[in-house]
């Protein structure tokens, strides 16, 4: 990728250093030579440009990403005293396969950089959750870029008031040096295929449709980083738009970012390498905000009560009122859903009783369907029972009052002639009335 190609870029990164590193690539392109002294004493940073690494300190990989970040180290991150994402990366797989690291803590110092390998950097820490634990600190910056970094992490803490975190946005510029290159006397013409291969070309000034190009690659990748940033946050992309992004504020200071979601709570670095305990659930962060800034904020519970009785209470009270809402609410999702379930299932009960309906049995099945609790085929069992103990019933009455003769074989198969009163004979079902008269059955009232 040409040097120009690299300004003319989308960055996550504050507009302030972007001008800055644009004003010295610009010196580049002139052909000046660049004064490292120089830069060194406008930054305020020595540019040492050395590989990266991490210090191990009682079990805590410190892995520090500091100053503009980029790819690769080159002669962007000498200038801006940055951090490679490739470095980072090896590093940081280096401290999860190392056994003598118990936790990471990514030291980060950042007003964020190109977007070219940021998230795929983020990505890798954010499946890597789980392994180890993984902290995000800054006691300077946490923007753009760099957020999105830390935002992969279990936690995000902060050193206090002053620091300044989010900055959720991107930005692009287009570079016309063709008036450059017309006072050194260089003209270049440009031959290319395809309509977009130079839509926004830096020998010449931008077009509309040019810059409409840049602003729609810019704004898909403010998607990207919304959605990266919700999924690591755990919150909604639109929560991440209204609270947190540069939609909301171009930066947030210290009790702001706790407020905002970006960040867990606050802590020095020395806190979190000796694991002194840490407020840092959302409820607790926002619940000690009022705190921020003082050391004594990184304590466990019983500190906490001890110390600062009044929040103690607070949250505590928070908490578990927090946890009846939620109870009641689940309680009540229960009842709905086995309202709705046992609706279903009696319907479907009630319509097998009633398909076992035989005539003479109405009463029954009736009883039966709303009883709530027979099911279909006991109801076939029941109606059956019923029907045999009427059949009995009557072949007894016919016995007692001598009105039909009880042949061995079931009545009109012929093998004997049958007398049977009316009322008996209208027990009987269609078919044994009509094998009663075929056999030679005589009813009488």
């Amino acid at each position: 990728m040409k040097l120009i190609d690299i300004i003319n870029g989308p960055w996550a990164i504050t507009a302030e250093m972007l001008n800055e590193i644009r004003s010295i690539y610009a010196k580049h392109l002139r052909g000046e030579k660049i004064n490292i002294k120089d830069i060194e004493a406008r930054t305020g940073k020595e540019l040492l440009n050395k590989p990266q690494g991490y210090d191990l300190i009682n079990g805590n990989a410190i892995i520090p990403i500091e100053g503009v970040i980029a790819k690769k180290m080159n002669l962007l991150t000498q200038i801006s005293g940055g951090a490679s994402t490739q470095l980072v990366e090896r590093d940081f797989k280096a401290a999860l396969n190392d056994p003598a690291v118990e936790k990471i803590i990514l030291n980060i110092d950042s007003p964020g950089g190109t977007i070219d390998g940021t998230f795929e950097l983020a990505n890798l820490i954010y499946e890597s959750r789980g392994k180890k634990p993984i902290i995000a600190y800054t006691d300077g910056s946490m923007l753009s870029a760099a957020y999105a970094i830390g935002s992969a992490a279990d936690k995000i803490f902060i050193s206090g008031d002053t620091t300044t975190v989010g900055s959720i946005g991107v930005v692009a510029a287009h570079e016309d040096i063709s008036k450059l290159k017309e006072k050194l006397g260089i003209k270049t013409t440009e031959i290319y295929a395809g309509k977009y291969k130079r839509i926004a070309s830096q020998y010449q000034p931008l077009s509309a449709e040019g810059f409409a190009s840049i602003k729609e690659r810019v704004d898909y990748l403010y998607g990207v980083f919304v959605n990266e940033v919700a999924k690591f946050r755990g919150v909604s992309a639109e929560e991440v738009i209204q609270k947190m992004s540069t939609d909301a504020a171009s930066l947030f200071m210290g009790k702001q970012a706790i407020e905002a979601g970006l960040v867990d709570g606050v802590s020095t670095l020395d806190q979190l390498i000796n694991n002194k305990g840490i407020i840092s659930s959302p409820k607790q962060a926002a619940g000690a905000a009022a705190l921020i800034g003082k050391e004594d904020l990184i304590m466990d519970k019983n500190e906490l009560k001890e110390k600062h009785p009044d929040i103690y209470k607070a949250v505590y009270e928070e908490g578990r009122l927090s946890g009846i809402e939620d109870g009641k609410k689940t309680y009540q999702e229960a009842i709905d859903n086995a309202r709705k379930e046992g609706a279903v299932a009696e319907v479907s009960r009630i319509k097998a009783v009633k398909g076992q309906l035989i005539s003479g049995h109405e009463t029954l099945i009736e009883s039966l369907a709303f009883d709530g609790k027979t099911t279909g085929p006991e109801a076939a069992v029941a109606v059956l029972d019923a029907e045999k103990k009427l059949r009995l019933k009557a072949i007894e009455g016919f016995k007692a009052d001598g009105s039909i003769k009880v042949p061995v074989t079931e009545p009109g198969d012929g093998s004997d002639v049958n007398t049977m009163k009316r009322k008996d004979f209208n027990i009987l079902s269609t078919d044994k009335q009509s094998a009663f008269v075929k056999g030679g059955g005589k009813v009488v009232d």
